[in-house]
């Protein structure tokens, strides 16, 4: 394997860890505040739907990710009501969300553009173009340095960027604020944060809301930046595989990017090595485009040790009168 393969398999591993990457940034809010949510896959589809829908009526990316943003919070939201307000089952609102989002698309897709739920192809402004950076094309022909910043760090879209800023800005929301602060302690001890007058249902909206902007932007990449359009459940279990890293993660900002790259690269290699031949045995494409899946169970099964979430996941508060 020479150095523009190794840059190109990179480069293919930093796309496909974007999505993963903000929706596990939006996980880990969500579940730092006690709220599970297996949601992600739903809320990710949803504005991959709209963002698209939105872009290919209007001709704007922009307003297509704002798009993409809403519907995603209302999802979002309406967990939240299940989960907080009404104090329902989290994983079963998580499971609800993602078949109606599931639904949502192929039935609303099929209304609008009469293409077997799928949206007009995104051309001009309409997608996301890749940014070049500032001296990438004058050091391009730099031995090593050169092609690293040319081809790999430069020529992304500004998802993508924007993705990889929301790690040092999360861990310092997280572990620097007093919304942070506050955020972990409803996810320990919410009696204990109730105490001690802070609401514990304006955190955990505010954390929802917060994995509803995170999992819009997720969608809105997968439509307008890493496809040119929608297409039916396009998200295909990238949802799930970020809750995977989350876990892998241990609900830690900069380990969250270490696991999203790290699924990323088995989904970049599973994409491009593909009818591969040992001797005369040839291993079929359908294992190929498993593997990061098949990957995946192996990592947290055998290689993440014992993972703790927050002690107040999953359940929801009563308040005590």
């Amino acid at each position: 394997m020479d150095f523009a393969t190794i840059l190109q398999l990179l480069d293919s591993t930093v796309r496909s860890a974007t999505p993963l990457l903000l929706a596990c940034l939006a996980g880990l809010y969500s579940e730092r505040s006690g709220i599970f949510d297996i949601g992600l896959e739903g809320k990710m589809l949803i504005s991959a739907f709209f963002s698209a829908s939105v872009a290919a009526f209007t001709g704007n990316v922009w307003i297509g990710l704002l798009a993409g943003i809403a519907a995603s919070m209302v999802f979002a939201a309406l967990h939240g009501l299940a989960s907080i307000t009404f104090r329902g089952n989290q994983l079963i609102s998580g499971v609800a969300i993602n078949f109606l989002a599931a639904g949502m698309t192929v039935v609303l897709g099929d209304s609008w553009f009469q293409l077997g739920g799928r949206t007009p192809q995104l051309v001009g402004d309409g997608r996301f173009r890749d940014i070049t950076l500032p001296f990438a094309e004058a050091i391009a022909d730099v031995p090593l340095i050169g092609p690293i910043y040319s081809d790999l760090i430069s020529g992304h879209s500004i998802l993508v960027y924007m993705a990889f800023f929301f790690v040092p800005l999360t861990w310092w929301v997280l572990y620097r604020t007093r919304f942070g602060l506050r955020l972990r302690a409803v996810g320990e001890n919410p009696a204990a944060v109730d105490t001690a007058g802070i609401s514990v249902v304006r955190a955990r909206y505010s954390a929802v809301l917060i994995c509803g902007v995170l999992t819009g932007i997720a969608g809105a990449y997968l439509a307008t930046s890493l496809a040119a359009g929608f297409n039916k459940d396009m998200s295909a279990g990238r949802g799930f595989i970020a809750l995977a890293a989350l876990i892998f993660a241990k609900w830690r900002p900069w380990y969250a990017l270490y696991a999203s790259l790290l699924f990323g690269l088995l989904d970049a290699v599973g994409a491009r090595y593909q009818n591969i031949a040992i001797g005369e045995f040839v291993i079929p494409v359908q294992f190929m485009q498993a593997l990061p899946y098949i990957l995946t169970v192996v990592i947290l099964a055998g290689f993440v040790g014992k993972a703790i979430p927050p002690r107040a996941g999953g359940e929801p508060y009563v308040k005590e009168r």
